[in-house]
C-alpha cells in the first residue's frame, strides 16, 4: 500500500471510530509502528488528529487555527509547549503551555480523560500524569509565569535542572506546586 492510500485510510478509520490504537492501525495497515507514527505527522500538523497515549483522537471539529487562543489565560497557543486536554465526547481544549494545562487539568479534575503535552527537549507528544515537570529554572521560554516545563524521562528533567536550575515534579506534585504559586504570592500568570 503505497503512503498516500494508507494516510486516506487513516483519516477514514478515525473518521469512523474517533479513536484508535496505533497498535491497531499497524496491524489493520500491515506496517510496522514507525511506520504509522511518519504517517500520522501530517495529520497531526494539519489539525485533525491528536496523538493520544498509544493511539490517536479525531480533533475538534475544526482545526487550530493560528489565532487561536488558550482555554485559560487566553494567550496565542504556541504549538510545541501546548497542553491537551481530553474531555468527554470528544471534546478537547488547548492550553498554551503546562502551566495553564496544569491549572484547568485541576478545575476540570475528573472530567480529564487525556491529557497531552511535548516534551521539552524532543518535541514528541506525552502523556501529562506520567510526565516529569520543571518549575523555577532560569530558561525563560516567554510565556506564563511561574513557567513549567515538561519531560518524558524523569532523568532528562533532572539533567536539565544541573544546567539550569529549577526543581523536578511528578504530575500531582507539579499540579499542586503550580496552583500554590498561583494563589500565594509567589507568582502570576503573565510576564
Amino acid at each position: 500500500m503505497l503512503p498516500v492510500e494508507r494516510l486516506n485510510r487513516i483519516k477514514e478509520l478515525i473518521q469512523e471510530k474517533k479513536n484508535i490504537k496505533i497498535a491497531e492501525l499497524s496491524s489493520e495497515l500491515n506496517v510496522s509502528e514507525m511506520t504509522i507514527h511518519r504517517d500520522l505527522k501530517p495529520l497531526v500538523e494539519e489539525g485533525l488528529i491528536v496523538k493520544t497515549f498509544g493511539g490517536i483522537s479525531l480533533a475538534e471539529s475544526k482545526p487550530m487555527e493560528p489565532n487561536d487562543t488558550c482555554i485559560y489565560c487566553s494567550r496565542t497557543i504556541n504549538e510545541k509547549m501546548a497542553y491537551r486536554l481530553i474531555l468527554p465526547n470528544n471534546k478537547i481544549e488547548i492550553a498554551c503551555c503546562a502551566h495553564c494545562g496544569l491549572l484547568r487539568h485541576q478545575q476540570l479534575g475528573d472530567e480529564v480523560i487525556q491529557a497531552i503535552c511535548y516534551d521539552f527537549f524532543r518535541q514528541t507528544t506525552i502523556s501529562a500524569q506520567l510526565a516529569s515537570f520543571v518549575m523555577d529554572t532560569t530558561i525563560d521560554m516567554g510565556c506564563c509565569q511561574p513557567q513549567v516545563l515538561s519531560f518524558e524521562w524523569q532523568d532528562h528533567a533532572q539533567k536539565f535542572v544541573k544546567g539550569f536550575g529549577g526543581n523536578v515534579y511528578p504530575f500531582d506534585e507539579a499540579m499542586e506546586t503550580v496552583f500554590n504559586k498561583m494563589t500565594g504570592k509567589n507568582g502570576c500568570c503573565h510576564k
